[in-house]
């Protein structure tokens, strides 16, 4: 059967998402390493796609920050820094502790389930010392507590910035094993404070526990732009 010409359309938009996605993760996880070239035609014979979706994944990918193109030298990975890492902390500090207040003022049932299962999973993780599936349930913390603010402005700062720290966050937890305790405990009284309607201490322990994060990796990331 045929597909309609407006199947064609979603199959064609899909199809990018889907790969920028695939790529996003091998980013964050270390499987496309910081600086590394990524090749259009060994992309597209990976996963089995014409290059056309592989150019528009990648400029996905350079709008999240991922991926640095330039003319005649082809894509790599956007390179780690401390710098880097400095100016995405500074930002997260302030716009992740903005969402735990303005959480702690727009809750409401059965939202307070919804925190309980995320710390629940991160707990499980924490017991079996999964760091990355660890790290997959503390992103779906922040993102539900992204989601109950209500502020759609400011949920598209958080996803914008969200896309540069993901993997600086799941290193974090790579090189500082501790974290995984300290982040527990540290997201327990979150949203202790959040369901309290207690927003400004709310926002206060966010931007200690990051900070925290922050000064854990900081010391072992290279001070340069350099790949």
């Amino acid at each position: 059967m045929m597909l309609a010409t407006s199947d064609v359309v979603v199959r064609e938009h899909v199809m990018p998402q889907r790969l920028a996605a695939a790529l996003e993760s091998a980013i964050v996880f270390g499987e496309l390493a910081p600086g590394g070239r990524i090749i259009e035609e060994e992309v597209a014979s990976r996963y089995d796609v014409s290059r056309s979706p592989v150019r528009d994944a990648l400029r996905r990918l350079e709008s999240d920050g991922l991926v640095v193109r330039v003319d005649h030298r082809g894509a790599r990975v956007a390179p780690i820094s401390r710098s880097d890492l400095d100016e995405i902390y500074l930002c997260r500090i302030e716009l992740e502790g903005l969402a735990a207040q303005q959480a702690a003022k727009r809750w409401r049932s059965p939202t307070d389930a919804i925190f309980i299962d995320k710390l629940a999973a991160m707990r499980s993780a924490f017991g079996a010392n999964d760091i990355k599936r660890y790290f997959l349930a503390n992103v779906g913390f922040t993102d539900a507590i992204h989601r109950v603010t209500g502020n759609l402005t400011l949920q598209r700062l958080l996803k914008s910035i969200g896309k540069q720290a993901l993997r600086y966050r799941y290193l974090a937890y790579h090189t500082a094993p501790n974290l995984m305790s300290m982040s527990v405990e540290g997201n327990r009284d979150i949203v202790d404070l959040i369901l309290a309607r207690k927003g400004a201490r709310a926002r206060r322990v966010t931007g200690q526990l990051i900070e925290k994060s922050w000064r854990a990796i900081r010391d072992v990331i290279p001070d340069t732009n350099e790949p």
